[in-house]
């Protein structure tokens, strides 16, 4: 398969490179932390930055990126489904 950008390095505003279904948990990580989330159908999102912050995010449209570097989807007050992480 040809892959034009494949000697260039992935810079934090580059398109994600990989992605996978993101099962919201209250108690366990995500198999790595993500770039950012992709919203597939509308809600509320909480979950743990990187750095180990607990945020909320309410009244996200089904199709949004939410750009914040993930650890953990809590599965309590995540209303939000169909959830993808961008790595």
């Amino acid at each position: 398969m040809k892959d034009r950008y494949q000697k260039t390095s992935a810079g934090f505003d580059s398109p994600a490179i990989d992605a996978f279904a993101v099962t919201p948990d209250d108690n366990a990580d995500l198999s790595e932390v993500v770039r950012a989330l992709f919203i597939g159908t509308p809600g509320d999102i909480v979950l743990l930055t990187k750095l180990g912050t607990e945020v909320s995010f309410t009244g996200l449209a089904g199709g949004d990126i939410l750009p914040v570097r993930t650890q953990r989807v809590k599965a309590t007050g995540t209303t939000a489904s169909n959830i993808v992480g961008l790595v």
